[in-house]
């Protein structure tokens, strides 16, 4: 018997030692996942992926170029042992979802992207990131309390003459400012007096701002040499907080709009709390059927902000028999 099912697919922050080992332990399909994957990769991380995802260290776990291939592997060995299971017997996908890197995992659940050219492509986009982040000197703000309209002020009265962008667009009254180290700064000594709440973030750079371009060059070239189809199920871009393909440019295919769309993720903001808007109110029985998978819980608390009625159930660690 088939359950449809949205599942959420979490990014970058997310990470954490040991993540993915409840699973592993559990089914051998996600052991098989990881054995995959760090067959692929090989030493490009200093460790095997599954030694670094399970015994760290943690300042290793945190690196960009380290924390997405991680988050991918955990996040699709999560979804392997899940359909595996007593658990998710029967899931089948009827739209999925990711924050950022997580909308590579939901592509490739969603079946357009194979899990070895995901992955391919999931490391050089983390690569390139912690690349371009360390040529820049930029940062991220939490910005707590403000509408969008807010979020743009504080950008254009703290910027300098320096890149300062909203990046994130996570819940209502939650959004995260991009750019320069210096316009994040003063971004926070702005914010106070408008009765906002800001704070610096523990990130490597400005990710999702015009400081990220260098990064999407090299994205672009990558998926220009990989395969992809059209998903098998409803896939939301970032960009667009809409399905991938409903935008497309003129003459252009859904596989084209989705490359296209992917390489504009890196320096544009990421509409979270719009997607999960769109999906609520335009994927049938949505209320009680989204997943988020690991690692993580991210997503699961962000939702509660977006629309309190939904219910996610959550897959960080498989469920205790009852």
């Amino acid at each position: 018997m088939s359950t449809r099912c949205v599942l959420l697919c979490p990014g970058q922050g997310a990470q954490r030692v040991g993540m993915g080992k409840p699973w592993f332990d559990a089914a051998p399909v996600a052991a098989q996942t990881f054995a995959a994957a760090d067959a692929l990769l090989g030493d490009r991380l200093g460790a095997p992926l599954s030694e670094i995802c399970f015994q760290g260290p943690e300042d290793r776990v945190n690196r960009t170029d380290v924390a997405q291939p991680a988050i991918f592997v955990s996040s699709a060995a999560c979804w392997q042992a899940l359909t595996a299971s007593e658990e998710g017997d029967g899931l089948t996908p009827v739209a999925t979802a990711g924050l950022s890197l997580g909308e590579y995992t939901a592509l490739h659940l969603a079946g357009a992207i194979s899990f070895n050219d995901c992955l391919e492509l999931v490391a050089l986009r983390g690569r390139a990131m912690q690349e371009a982040a360390e040529a820049s000197k930029g940062g991220m703000v939490a910005l707590i309390g403000a509408d969008e309209a807010q979020a743009r002020t504080v950008c254009d009265q703290a910027a300098g003459g320096e890149v300062l962008v909203p990046a994130n667009f996570n819940a209502p009254g939650q959004i995260v400012l991009s750019g320069h180290a210096s316009a994040c700064e003063r971004a926070v000594e702005i914010a106070g007096p408008m009765g906002l709440r800001a704070s610096l973030l523990p990130v490597a750079g400005a990710f999702h701002s015009p400081l990220m371009a260098p990064a999407g060059e090299r994205l672009a070239k990558a998926l220009e040499q990989v395969e992809i189809t059209e998903p098998q199920c409803t896939v939301v871009s970032n960009v667009t907080a809409l399905p991938h393909g409903e935008e497309p440019g003129e003459g252009e295919s859904v596989v084209g709009s989705i490359k296209r769309r992917l390489v504009e993720q890196l320096t544009a903001p990421v509409r979270w709390d719009a997607s999960c808007a769109w999906l609520v109110a335009n994927v049938a029985e949505s209320r009680e059927q989204m997943h988020e998978l690991a690692p993580g819980k991210v997503l699961t608390g962000l939702m509660r902000r977006i629309d309190k009625s939904v219910k996610v159930i959550n897959h960080d660690e498989p469920s205790q028999p009852s």
